[in-house]
């Protein structure tokens, strides 16, 4: 059984996890975290299921071998593609997945218009067809895939010109449809919400998943009683394409850290 100062290994198809990685932070201060950026095959929306569970498998190999005593996907994309792979391979082992935040959205729409902007791996998931029919059976959910905005936010843009363009041609059609509710449905998108607040009107609500599933967690170690006790480590950060890369946009997102190595899988 795992200790309970053993770490937990949180991944994502490049630096969008970030955004989940505070939260988780914020909420269990004491845990200490690896984080892998698979940047060297990012981004994962355009590629092919087969491919994404292949590299969760390798990661999650690597986190077993580091000693994780739980695993979270910080991506959406990963987690359409993965989650329930990796479930079946390690029953015993916490894994969080992320989805995209339909079940909130829906509750909050009062105009009973949601617009979602995801991947295009996300929105043609079977998982997102199925959360859909769950939960926004009652309201109109409008669809937005976003190329282009992952790579923009993996370079450390999170302002210019043509990015503020790319943005606003993804979210005014979902404005012109009646969307009073917007689900940024991939973990890097939460870096775009002080662009998003430039855009949007201030009764626009704005959600994303990062908190939720950093509460789901908190749950999960709970319950396999392996909350961290005491102070934590270092967050380790580990990267498939160059580490200069990922130190050099930390600050942006994170903080400063030299505590960057090359992911070998």
């Amino acid at each position: 059984m795992a200790e309970r100062s053993a770490p937990v290994g949180v991944m994502d198809s490049g630096v969008g996890g970030l955004s989940v990685l505070a939260e988780i932070q914020r909420l269990l201060p004491n845990e200490s975290l690896l984080y892998v950026a698979d940047c060297g095959h990012v981004p994962y929306g355009e590629k092919s299921a087969d491919y994404i569970r292949q590299r969760c498998r390798h990661i999650a190999r690597f986190f077993r071998a580091q000693g994780a005593k739980a695993m979270v996907l910080a991506c959406n994309t990963a987690t359409v593609a993965a989650v329930a792979d990796l479930r079946a391979l390690y029953p015993d082992w916490p894994l969080v997945g992320m989805e995209p935040a339909v079940k909130p959205a829906a509750a909050a729409t009062r105009s009973g218009v949601v617009g979602v902007l995801a991947t295009t791996g996300t929105l043609q998931s079977a998982k997102f067809a199925a959360l859909l029919d769950r939960f926004a059976s009652d309201v109109r959910v409008v669809t937005q895939p976003c190329p282009g905005l992952v790579e923009r936010i993996e370079s450390g843009d999170l302002s210019s010109e043509p990015l503020r363009q790319l943005l606003w041609g993804y979210v005014e059609p979902l404005l012109a449809a009646g969307c009073d509710t917007l689900i940024l449905g991939c973990t890097h998108y939460p870096f775009l919400r002080p662009l998003l607040a430039q855009m949007v009107p201030a009764d626009v609500a704005v959600i994303d998943t990062g908190a939720a599933v950093a509460r789901q967690l908190q749950r999960l170690l709970g319950a396999h009683e392996l909350l961290a006790q005491g102070p934590s480590r270092d967050t380790a950060f580990w990267t498939s394409a160059e580490p200069d890369a990922l130190i050099a946009i930390l600050p942006t997102l994170w903080r400063p850290s030299s505590n960057v190595q090359l992911l070998d899988v």
